[in-house]
């Protein structure tokens, strides 16, 4: 089963979902992280599946990063408490199958991904 975090709005999420849809036939959970927050706890088994520290999951171009995080120097429970607070923050999509998830920036990523 495929899972993606997404946000409806967002061109990249759109292109994503329509290239998983088209280049697979399996099962499909989507999850609206603005509505659905994940909880630290699924944060941080996102982060083991993508291999990263939670600051490279923050989205740098979101005002509410240039405003309020900029340049800090933060710890991983810190990071990870700044996004279920501000879900905004997290990095999409993130798609997850069988145990690894990626960032689906660039979207053609999304296609190698799903048809492993």
């Amino acid at each position: 089963m495929l899972k993606v975090y997404f946000k409806p709005n967002c061109a990249t999420c759109r292109t994503a979902l329509s290239l998983i849809k088209h280049n697979t036939d399996e099962e499909l959970e989507t999850i609206e992280y603005l509505v659905e927050t994940p909880s630290p706890k699924e944060i941080k088994e996102i982060l083991k599946m993508l291999g990263m520290k939670a600051e490279q999951l923050v989205r740098k171009k979101e005002s509410l990063y240039k405003e309020k995080y900029e340049g800090k120097k933060l710890s991983e429970t810190e990071w990870i408490k700044i996004m279920v607070k501000n879900p905004i923050l997290i990095e999409r999509p993130i798609v997850v199958k069988d145990g690894k998830a990626i960032i689906g920036r660039p979207v053609e990523t999304v296609i190698d991904f799903v048809k492993r």
